[in-house]
């Protein structure tokens, strides 16, 4: 398989995520305007640049999908909450499957001041924390 196949969505998955995009209003004042981008090909090309970490403009060069299409579809979708809905339904999904213990909860985190953050700060001040 090529490895730009292997991060396109497949038709089952499509017909999951499709009901959770938003419907597209086309706010052009005459109602024309260019056509919109299709919305697979734009989710195959943001699940590509998830997954492999790659700049945006990387992207170009794949053929999936133009970087600035695919970033603004990403932009519009994160603020429209589909990946949100994605997280909800693929959890809920796993649920199904395999079951989740929704009794048990972890949370991570931690909270300390910068060594180097902050005013007043000198070497001078701090001459032994160099050696």
């Amino acid at each position: 398989m090529n490895p730009k196949e292997s991060y396109q969505v497949t038709d089952e998955l499509w017909a999951k995520i499709q009901t959770l995009l938003p419907e597209h209003v086309n706010t052009h004042r005459f109602g024309g305007g260019r056509p919109r981008a299709d919305d697979r090909r734009c989710l195959n090309g943001i699940l590509f640049v998830l997954r492999t970490g790659c700049q945006w403009n990387a992207l170009n060069a794949t053929g999936i999908c133009p970087s600035s299409t695919a970033h603004d579809r990403f932009q519009e979708w994160v603020e429209a909450g589909v990946f949100r809905r994605l997280w909800e339904a693929g959890l809920l999904e796993y649920d199904k499957l395999k079951g989740i213990d929704w009794s048990w909860q972890s949370m991570d985190g931690a909270m300390t001041k910068a060594p180097l953050g902050g005013g007043g700060f000198s070497f001078e001040m701090h001459a032994g924390w160099r050696s």
